[in-house]
């Protein structure tokens, strides 16, 4: 994030970034576009490759979808796994940003969301004629799934922050947690880390049409349970893996992790690029315990509605 930053305007690129790359699941290549955004246009997606090239608006309201990533829909368009590449913009502090894409899905890169913000500091950032409105909670919003044992609470702050707990149910794995105290800070501590796959669930999400693309390159697969050397022989040869260990608590293909706990992290940054659906910038501290798509854009529905309902109740900080 530059120098002299100011935190109370609005932000966009000061010049376009063009990149390309495969999706995860669908292992298809599409072309991307991110161009400056007018004031308080917020994130908003073009299908260029569809007839009229259908909008679709960055906000929790075009949800749609958010098994194994967030998609959204509007106009007869979909875009998915949306998220990294918003939480790359929130972390480096763009408010307004139109993306183009010649696909349904955002390319998955390595699977973390750097690539995104090297682009972005390259292409500089622009400070616009614009107030930026915060808005402070006046009491605590909490989210709690009783039946996947999810809970996102939001608190009041004078800043955003945001932290995770990520609990595997598993000795080896154990329990994961991370914080992200001041945005500034994202770049180096939350944006280098990727996605992961718990290798137990590789067959059934292939079975599923997903992870066509070359997940090997761009994600971290845990040995969640233990698995014999016939499983592990299958797996092997259908993912072109290489050299590892089988037993519970390691990563396939001798994977060097960023953080001990970079899949909190991670966590931590799918958060930011959900919770970016809110529409609306906090002062909170939001604490996720045991988060996941559904479970944050289930919290980002509901803060949404309350800013929307009850603005008189939020403080606003322009």
């Amino acid at each position: 994030m530059k120098q002299n930053f100011n935190p109370d305007r609005q932000h966009t690129l000061a010049s376009e970034i063009y990149l390309s790359g495969k999706g995860l699941h669908s292992g298809l290549e599409a072309e991307m576009r991110l161009l400056p955004g007018l004031p308080g246009t917020g994130f908003q997606f073009c299908r260029t490759d569809l007839p009229g090239r259908p909008m679709i608006a960055g906000n929790s309201d075009s949800v749609v979808d958010t098994f194994r990533g967030t998609s959204l829909s509007c106009n007869g368009a979909t875009v998915s796994m949306i998220e990294h590449l918003l939480a790359a913009l929130v972390g480096t502090g763009i408010d307004n940003c139109l993306i183009e894409i010649s696909g349904q899905e955002i390319p998955i890169m390595d699977g973390s969301c750097i690539p995104f913000v090297n682009l972005i500091d390259d292409a500089g950032i622009e400070e616009q004629n614009a107030v930026k409105t915060w808005y402070e909670l006046s009491h605590p919003i909490t989210y709690h799934d009783r039946v996947n044992n999810v809970k996102i609470e939001a608190f009041p702050d004078s800043e955003y922050r945001i932290s995770t707990v990520v609990d595997f149910k598993s000795s080896k794995l154990g329990i994961q947690t991370a914080s992200l105290r001041h945005m500034k800070e994202f770049k180096k501590e939350i944006a280098p880390c990727r996605t992961y796959c718990l290798v137990h669930e590789l067959e059934m999400l292939s079975e599923n049409s997903l992870i066509q693309g070359d997940l090997v390159r761009n994600a971290i697969l845990v040995v969640d349970k233990s698995i014999s050397q016939q499983q592990m022989q299958k797996l092997m040869k259908k993912f072109n893996l290489k050299r590892f260990d089988t037993l519970e608590g390691t990563y396939l293909d001798n994977v060097k992790l960023h953080f001990d706990n970079e899949i909190a992290r991670h966590k931590l940054l799918d958060m930011i690029g959900d919770l970016s659906l809110i529409g609306y910038s906090l002062k909170a501290h939001v604490v996720g315990n045991r988060p996941g798509h559904t479970g944050n854009i289930g919290f980002a529905k509901m803060v949404r509605q309350f800013i929307r309902e009850n603005k008189f109740q939020a403080r606003e900080f322009a």
